[in-house]
């Protein structure tokens, strides 16, 4: 009997005390994080999840096995212990505050968002304000938890290079201003080079991990982004070199494209995942 009632409480413990998650944002990186949570991957509860697209939100909530609520916003952001946007740099601005104000965790994958200094200290005091965290997980890079280390010290130089197919390009602002007509290229082409700000701003869909980079290195005015469009690419390329007291270090990570979205990468919605993972975990490996 005794064995029995530990166990009922051990149960109700873990069900009240489970963080609850609530995702922004039901297209390709939303839904997945949300199945890893249904599977279990995650060790956490989807209490609720929202899209612009009610056919976004029916199409996933009939795919998932523990039913969330489809709520708005704030009713989501009241549910949730912490908020997961996945849906773009303006729903980081719109919402973003509203979950740090309430005492929400927030995470963003649309970090580009963040680029914007006065919105980033905005948040940043809110967060210190109501106790609550802020998460930006490495999207579809490595080498962030070295940058990190070296930026204790002295970082002189950091050079992203970034090669997608024309079909991850299409619609980016740059490509649209520009009127570049992406099938006329037939090779590897450098066709945008300047600094993280920049480079998010022209392709706020594409190169999100520049301001990633910036905000865990020497910031987005010195960190160089060169975008290349290669036809004949069949992963999203992404080259990072950083040198500094540390001495120098380089990454090269060839993404496979999202099936359901090719202008991002498969790493990007794991990394998301992965951070969860680590908010629910005991044992915390890396930087």
């Amino acid at each position: 009997m005794t064995y029995r009632l530990l166990l009922n409480y051990q149960e109700t413990y873990q069900e009240i005390y489970m963080l609850k998650i609530g995702v922004i944002g039901c297209g390709a990186i939303g839904a997945r994080i949300c199945k890893a949570i249904d599977t279990g991957n995650i060790n956490a509860q989807l209490v609720a999840i929202y899209d612009r697209s009610s056919e976004h939100c029916e199409n996933l909530f009939k795919s998932l096995e523990n039913k969330p609520v489809i709520a708005r916003p704030l009713e989501l952001i009241s549910k949730a212990d912490i908020v997961v946007e996945c849906a773009s740099q303006a729903a980081v601005r719109e919402l973003g505050l509203s979950v740090l104000e309430r005492g929400k965790d927030l995470m963003v994958m649309s970090v580009g968002a963040l680029m914007d200094p006065d919105l980033l200290k905005e948040f940043i005091l809110a967060a210190r304000k109501n106790d609550c965290r802020i998460y930006a997980p490495s999207g579809a890079i490595a080498g962030i938890d070295g940058l990190k280390s070296a930026s204790i010290a002295t970082i002189d130089k950091v050079v992203l290079s970034t090669t997608k197919n024309p079909k991850g390009l299409s619609g980016a602002p740059f490509i649209v201003e520009n009127n570049i007509d992406l099938s006329s290229f037939y090779e590897k082409t450098l066709i945008f080079e300047g600094n993280a700000k920049e480079a998010v701003r022209s392709f706020p869909a594409n190169v999100n991990v520049a301001a990633s980079l910036s905000l865990a290195g020497i910031g987005a005015e010195k960190t160089h982004v060169k975008v290349f469009v290669d036809p004949e690419a069949t992963r999203n390329i992404h080259e990072i070199t950083v040198i500094g007291d540390f001495g120098m270090f380089t990454s090269r990570i060839e993404n496979v494209p999202s099936p359901d979205n090719p202008r991002t990468s498969l790493l990007a919605a794991l990394s998301a995942i992965a951070t969860l993972k680590k908010i629910t975990e005991p044992l915390q490996i890396g930087t």
